[in-house]
C-alpha cells in the first residue's frame, strides 16, 4: 500500500517535523508514505475573490503535477464529511480492497484546494469544523493515518 501525502507550502516548524517524522517511521511497518511539498504563493492579507482563486488555481496546478494515474485522491476540506478514527480505518480498508494501491491526501495552502482539485477527488475528507493551519493538519492527518492501520490490524493504539 502507498499513501501520499501532498501539501502546500514547506514545513518549518521543527516540533511538527518531529511529529511528522515520529509517525513516518511508525507507519513504514504498514505502508510506504511519501511527502510531497510543493511551493505555496505569496498571499497578500487583503485579495479580492479572483486573486484567491487564482492563487489557489496556481497552488493547484503544482499539486496536479505531482498526482500518480490510478491513485485515489483524498481531498482534506472543511466542508468534507467527518469520520470516526474507526471510520476512517474502515473507508482506508475499503479503498485497499476495492482495487486501489495508493491513496493521495491533498492538503491546501491557506486559501485552501482549488475547484479543479476538489473536483477530482473521491473523498473530500474534514477533520473538524474549525480552521487549522494547514502545516499543523500534515502531523494531525499522518497520526490518523498511523492509527487507522492500528485499527485495521487490530492493534492496540493508546498514545
Amino acid at each position: 500500500m502507498k499513501i501520499t501525502v501532498i501539501s502546500v507550502g514547506k514545513l518549518k516548524e521543527k516540533y511538527l517535523k518531529s511529529g511528522i517524522e515520529e509517525y513516518s517511521k511508525r507507519l513504514s511497518r504498514y505502508c510506504q508514505l511519501s511527502l510531497i511539498e510543493v511551493a505555496d504563493e505569496k498571499c497578500p492579507e487583503t485579495l479580492s475573490a479572483a486573486d484567491r482563486e487564482i492563487i489557489k488555481n496556481k497552488e493547484g496546478e503544482k499539486i496536479l503535477a505531482k498526482l500518480k494515474e490510478g491513485s485515489y485522491i483524498i481531498s482534506l476540506e472543511i466542508e468534507g464529511k467527518q469520520f470516526t478514527s474507526e471510520e476512517m480505518a474502515e473507508k482506508i480498508e475499503k479503498i485497499t480492497t476495492s482495487g486501489f494501491s495508493h491513496i493521495t491526501f491533498l492538503i491546501g495552502g491557506s486559501l485552501g484546494l482549488s475547484d479543479k482539485l476538489k473536483n477530482i477527488s473521491k473523498l473530500s475528507l474534514s477533520f473538524s469544523k474549525m480552521t487549522f493551519p494547514h502545516q499543523l493538519m500534515k502531523l494531525i492527518l499522518v497520526e490518523q493515518i498511523y492509527r487507522s492501520f492500528r485499527i485495521i490490524k487490530n492493534e492496540p493504539y493508546h498514545k
